[in-house]
């Protein structure tokens, strides 16, 4: 199992660069933060752009992979975030991990002035946007026309430091997210059920995660793909509630869910306050298991 911590975009960076950097100390396998314009609870508080973050969080570590939780078409456009993308991965040295998923829809559709959406148009134009995305961080030149995305003859040089192109780590729940995933996905993510934010004791979410599970491995098969060659992400922290009250939880339900096929595991960084309440010194304490099991 590895493990990983979200860490929110709600500090200015002299105080958020030691979170990050923390976090790399510590011994954590990867970092993220949320790609929102503002986001649910905190959308009137203070909140800073996923891309700038990272670019500086590659800068203030070395080792830690870094990645996007998750971006969507909502207000991004495959050919510009592509190039954001490559660029990351460059200042990075090749740490960068796309986080990709349909959006929630609401907040950061009404900022952008956007018409409501469909749930069919929704993955339709999710699936669109990571197949262009996946296009234009392959190849040197892409030439794409689509019913919600195009490209013209945009070039990428000289392309990820990763090859073929950085991964994606893809979130779906439902049967044309997961068939996306099966397709696109180096990695697949999910928190619970799709907008459900009812926090439920991470124990009993088991049988609805083994038939998330399921349901990816049908879309795998039905791709032509091994179902073990997707990594398995669960984000904790939302629906899924009590892994970070203590180390021993947060290790019970590694083991917990590493036994159902999970290779992956992210916290939230605790706050002080509600959204992830907690104490950050637990992070600490998970530490020193980690070198403890080492």
């Amino acid at each position: 199992m590895r493990y990983g911590v979200l860490i929110l975009p709600d500090r200015r960076w002299a105080e958020s660069r030691r979170r990050w950097v923390q976090a790399e100390e510590l011994g954590f396998d990867h970092a993220w933060t949320y790609d929102h314009l503002m986001w649910r609870w905190l959308r009137e508080k203070d909140w800073f752009g996923a891309v700038p973050t990272l670019a500086a969080a590659a800068s203030a570590t070395s080792r830690i992979q870094l990645g996007t939780m998750v971006a969507s078409p909502t207000f991004r456009h495959p050919v510009t975030f592509a190039k954001e993308l490559m660029a990351l991965d460059d200042l990075s040295e090749g740490r960068i991990v796309c986080g990709l998923g349909a959006g929630a829809g609401v907040y950061d559709d009404e900022a952008t002035g956007g018409k409501p959406v469909s749930r069919r148009e929704r993955g339709e134009r999710f699936a669109e946007f990571v197949e262009l995305t996946d296009r234009l961080l392959r190849s040197p030149t892409t030439s794409y026309r689509g019913n919600y995305f195009s490209a013209h003859e945009v070039h990428m040089h000289p392309g990820c430091v990763q090859r073929p192109r950085l991964p994606f780590a893809v979130a779906a729940t439902g049967p044309r997210g997961m068939r996306v995933a099966a397709e696109y996905g180096d990695l697949w993510v999910t928190a619970g059920k799709a907008g459900n934010f009812d926090r439920q004791p991470y124990g009993d979410l088991i049988p609805l995660f083994r038939k998330q599970m399921e349901a990816l491995d049908r879309a795998c098969e039905a791709a032509g793909r091994d179902p073990g060659t997707i990594d398995r992400v669960l984000l904790t922290g939302g629906m899924v509630d009590g892994t970070t009250e203590s180390a021993d939880a947060f290790f019970d339900a590694s083991e917990l869910y590493a036994g159902i096929g999970f290779t992956d595991m992210v916290v939230h960084w605790p706050r002080a306050a509600f959204p992830y309440e907690g104490r950050e010194e637990i992070l600490a304490e998970i530490a020193a298991r980690f070198r403890g099991n080492a």
